[in-house]
């Protein structure tokens, strides 16, 4: 087999010769004939040999003409059903090019469910016979009652809704009153319903959802940024863009940027269109994967709710794209293929001929500069919804109102949380710190707990005696003597994270019931699920937690706010770094007085003069913005300029670092182009390895990935030096 350029061609290929691209880290399609009568398709799924094995594989294009066909071996097509749609395909041309990724890797985002491509394993059932057994008892009378229907069943289905055991409705499968059937592997998806609850939407939001019904309607590509603050139905606004998706019998993707936001999101989609949506995310089994992927691919899943992940599923006729919490860092996958769900999705809109949402109360500066430039269409939601009001911000000077020796809570915050226990509402403590304390060190000679793997500290978790290394996963029990000097009960943990802030909080207010909410102590939706529901019956007063709680979240007796420690955002040193301090106050801050009862945020900190902090208090949001947007354009940084990073790694620092300064010796000179490092990253050690960064800053204008391949192309790596390419940063670790 030779590697062949790609030859892209929509629909049918019309050639024996085929292209086929596998699921591998490869620069591109391999060459290989199909069976003799197979009518060749871009995207037609096939089974490719590949040295001593066989691998799945999808054809992308005609093969090289000039290689005789009996040279090459033979692709088999899974069947006739098995293809991705060409827009799919097209997609991953787009990113692979643009991410300067293999084809082959991008392709296995897409091909993430393999068992959807087999054959169905059929569901045994049962229906009720025309046999009444001789006698029934009371157990048999109530099963034979709920198949009084007519329904199939499984055994288990019967023995649930009959109150029964298993053996009960097995005896009556061997007296011919229940017979079996074979029904296909999976239930048919339930179809959501556009009119099922639709809302009475009013002012502002009844213009924004027109604009987004009409966006829809048009049935052509564009981009709407729903800009509005905490509160004000942004979700009821763009559920009508779903609705009318729905009526046009259009497909929808809703991603959201983690699946901890997805578990109040259910339940409101239910409530307004009737049934839950299909989920695409980490936390699924293979079986519910297989389901879900199959049922995108047939078009039955009308919506998909999912993380980033899920623009890669082989949608049929995408007609929606919305993308909620556009902000969110979480959207940038920083491993393997690197790149950002925001940008993508507009790009896999542009391709699918869908209309785009971006929606956030808080939106990132490249999408803020988009719309008020525009190139977004801008709906804007300034008020809340109903009766509620955005809350009081104020700043507590931490040097003024110190809390006692040892604690996290200044004297202001605490009287606020006793007022509104008193008062029977709902509070919320925002510490964006998993764990007891960042850092635990040796009294006796200081001695810093470190990772042996990264150049970073253990992390105590104290309620499982475990410090932890929260980039590598390493782990360790907490030691009772200094593993450097030996003395023995000397070591303190120094500074708070959430577990020890809820150890405060208990000793200022026993009586209080308390929960935390972070990945170390909620594993998975289920449990965040639990907490929340918790939280909206009131059985919770105080929730204490990380930014997995300062967003997306309603509960209306929650009156209060607390930010413990405003000022860990400005240790990022990066280009974003206020942008993303001032969306993360602004959106825990909107937690607040969601309902009728009005709200507060107290907000500590030891630098209340600074202008994000200040700007959060005063509600000037567009002020900063503006501000932001001046700064980045003088500096002509994003969405001014054009960055890629380059990171190097390897087990040998030396090597590591003189790869690095050849690297930057050898950088084309190109105009508008600036090479900054290789200087050490931010973690320079990681999992064993040192890591050097460069840094490409470019003008507007230039073909970033172009210069890239020019300055790469020639360089040779040794084998134990990796080289990961990330075409727009948002992070500098």
């Amino acid at each position: 087999m030779n590697p062949s350029r790609l030859k892209p061609a929509p629909g049918e290929i019309g050639a024996e010769q085929v292209s086929v691209l596998l699921p591998l880290p490869l620069p591109g399609p391999y060459d290989y004939r199909l069976p003799e009568g197979v009518a060749a398709r871009r995207g037609l799924l096939v089974e490719a040999p590949l040295g001593a094995r066989t691998q799945l594989g999808v054809v992308w294009g005609v093969g090289d003409a000039k290689i005789a066909a009996h040279k090459l071996k033979t692709a088999v097509p899974l069947g006739s059903r098995a293809c991705l749609p060409v827009a799919l395909c097209d997609f991953v041309d787009w990113v692979a090019h643009y991410t300067l990724s293999p084809q082959g890797s991008v392709l296995a985002l897409a091909l993430r469910a393999r068992g959807a491509f087999e054959a169905d394993a059929p569901r045994l059932a049962y229906r009720r016979a025309p046999v009444t057994p001789a006698r029934p008892t009371d157990k048999r009378q109530r099963v034979l009652e709920v198949m009084a229907d007519g329904l199939a069943r499984s055994v288990a289905a019967i023995a649930e809704e009959a109150n029964v055991t298993p053996a009960i409705v097995r005896a009556l499968v061997a007296a011919g009153a229940l017979v079996p059937e074979a029904l296909p592997e999976f239930a048919p998806l339930p179809l959501p319903q556009p009119d099922y609850a639709a809302p009475h939407l009013r002012g502002e939001q009844s213009r924004a959802a027109d604009d987004l019904r009409q966006a829809v309607g048009a049935g052509t590509f564009s981009v709407s940024l729903l800009d509005g603050v905490t509160g004000s139905g942004k979700t009821e606004t763009y559920f009508e863009a779903v609705a009318e998706a729905l009526r046009l019998g259009r497909q929808v993707l809703i991603l959201l940027p983690e699946i901890a936001l997805s578990v109040q999101f259910l339940e409101r989609f239910a409530a307004r269109f009737g049934t839950p949506p299909a989920e695409w995310h980490s936390d699924l089994g293979q079986k519910q994967r297989k389901h879900v992927y199959r049922a995108v691919l047939t078009g039955d899943a009308r919506v998909v709710v999912g993380a980033r992940s899920a623009l890669f599923l082989p949608f049929q006729d995408l007609g929606l794209i919305i993308v909620d919490e556009e902000h969110e860092q979480a959207y940038k996958q920083e491993e393997g293929v690197i790149y950002h769900a925001r940008d993508m999705a507009v790009v896999r809109g542009r391709i699918s001929s869908a209309a785009v949402v971006l929606v956030s109360a808080t939106p990132s500066l490249e999408s803020y500069v988009n719309a008020k430039s525009g190139r977004y269409r801008w709906l804007r939601l300034v008020a809340r919804h109903g009766l509620a009001r955005l809350p009081q911000i104020d700043l507590i000077d931490l040097r003024q109102h110190r809390p006692e020796r040892g604690h996290w809570m200044s004297p202001v915050l605490l009287e606020a949380l006793r007022t509104t226990l008193a008062e029977k509402e709902q509070a919320l403590l925002f510490l964006n710190r998993r764990g007891y304390a960042p850092l635990t060190l040796c009294a006796q000679c200081g001695h810093k707990l470190t990772c042996h793997q990264c150049s970073a500290w253990l992390v105590e978790h104290r309620y499982h005696h475990r410090l932890v290394c929260h980039h590598c996963g390493q782990d360790m029990p907490m030691p009772s003597a200094c593993p450097h000097c030996g003395a023995a009960e000397s070591l303190i943990a120094c500074g708070p994270g959430v577990e020890r802030l809820a150890e405060e909080f208990v000793q200022h207010f026993p009586g209080a019931h308390m929960a935390i909410a972070s990945s170390d102590t909620m594993h998975g939706p289920a449990e965040l699920q639990s907490a929340i529901s918790a939280m909206s019956r009131g059985e919770i007063e105080v929730l204490i937690g990380t930014q997995m709680i300062a967003k997306g979240h309603h509960f209306p007796n929650l009156t209060l706010v607390g930010v413990i420690d405003a000022d860990l955002g400005s240790a990022d040193g990066d280009i974003r770094v206020r942008e993303r301090t001032f969306q993360l106050l602004h959106q825990v801050s909107g937690r607040a007085g969601r309902a009728s009862k009005p709200g507060r945020v107290l907000v500590q900190t030891h630098s209340p003069d600074d202008g994000v902090l200040r700007a959060v208090a005063a509600a000037d949001r567009d002020v900063f913005y503006d501000q932001e947007r001046q700064l980045r354009q003088r500096t002509h940084a994003p969405p001014f300029g054009r960055l890629a990073a380059l990171i190097l790694s390897g087990p040998d620092g030396d090597a590591v670092r003189a790869i690095g300064k050849r690297l930057a010796q050898d950088a084309p000179a190109a105009r508008g182009v600036r090479i900054w490092g290789p200087t050490p990253a931010f973690y320079q050690i990681l999992r064993g390895r040192t890591r050097e960064r460069l840094l490409v800053q470019a003008e507007r204008s230039v073909d970033v990935q172009a210069y890239l391949r020019q300055w790469l192309a020639p360089f040779k790596l040794p084998a134990s030096v990796r080289l990961v390419i990330d075409i727009d940063p948002v992070s500098f670790f």
